[in-house]
């Protein structure tokens, strides 16, 4: 039996505005990156997507981004690693929170967009934001969304971390993620295929047709993409199958 992860990003509406579809795809996955109010989210967001995560027993963290609503957190900000630092564990606050009210288990943090770019090309950032974490709780586990972050992660040996795979999205032979700038429904079939062979074989083929190696124990799916939760469905369909459980992360770490 190999057991597996499933994460989104989710609680990125703002006001009136929505993003996402969280109603729909929380039932499917094991853990949500719930915004922290910076890049998305606001305060009412995070308290019904906790409860929402709540209802369906999924794992809550916390996905913070730098502060820049007006461009999704995915421009570039100067900001320093202690800054940086500051920006999480101020988020992580926010949003463990309403976690705490609600009785939910707070189990992890995953930077999110230029906030995520910054700890990977510059591990002071990374080692900043790291040593923020294990000064609130050292039993949150860090997802690491690339090998140049994980690779940090393994200087803190008191720092659970996690490395995640994408199936959504494409990958080039360095491993690195062609992220679309406006995201495309996706092959049902071919999106479950790489989650099979993530999941069982720890690699998946490139747009180029290379085969690399992701040694992911979480997959990430992003709920704003058109057919999310036709490409979910089509996952589960094949668990069984393939003798494969979902777990959250606490329960994988």
């Amino acid at each position: 039996m190999v057991q597996i992860d499933i994460n989104c990003d989710m609680g990125e509406s703002f006001g009136n505005w929505t993003m996402g579809q969280d109603e729909a795809v929380m039932p499917y996955i094991t853990s949500a990156n719930i915004a922290g109010g910076y890049h998305a989210g606001d305060p009412h967001v995070m308290r019904e997507t906790v409860q929402l995560a709540a209802e369906h027993d999924v794992g809550v963290g916390v996905h913070p981004g730098l502060p820049d609503k007006m461009g999704f957190g995915r421009r570039k900000i100067d900001a320093s690693p202690e800054e940086v630092k500051d920006y999480v564990v101020y988020q992580l606050g926010a949003l463990r929170a309403f976690a705490d009210a609600h009785g939910v288990t707070f189990q992890h943090v995953k930077p999110h967009g230029a906030m995520y770019s910054m700890l990977s090309d510059s591990a002071d950032h990374a080692r900043a934001v790291m040593e923020g974490i294990l000064e609130v709780d050292d039993d949150l586990i860090y997802l690491a969304t690339d090998m140049n972050i994980y690779e940090v992660t393994q200087e803190y040996p008191d720092l659970d971390a996690v490395f995640e795979g994408y199936i959504d999205l494409d990958y080039r032979a360095d491993r690195s993620l062609i992220v679309e700038q406006q995201k495309e429904a996706r092959d049902p079939e071919g999106v479950a295929d790489r989650f099979v062979s993530i999941a069982t074989e720890g690699e998946c083929e490139t747009v180029d047709g290379d085969v690399i190696d992701v040694p992911a124990d979480s997959i990430c799916i992003h709920g704003d993409n058109p057919n999310a939760t036709d490409l979910l469905e089509a996952i589960h369909d094949r668990l069984d199958e393939h003798d494969i459980e979902l777990a959250p992360l606490h329960e994988i770490v």
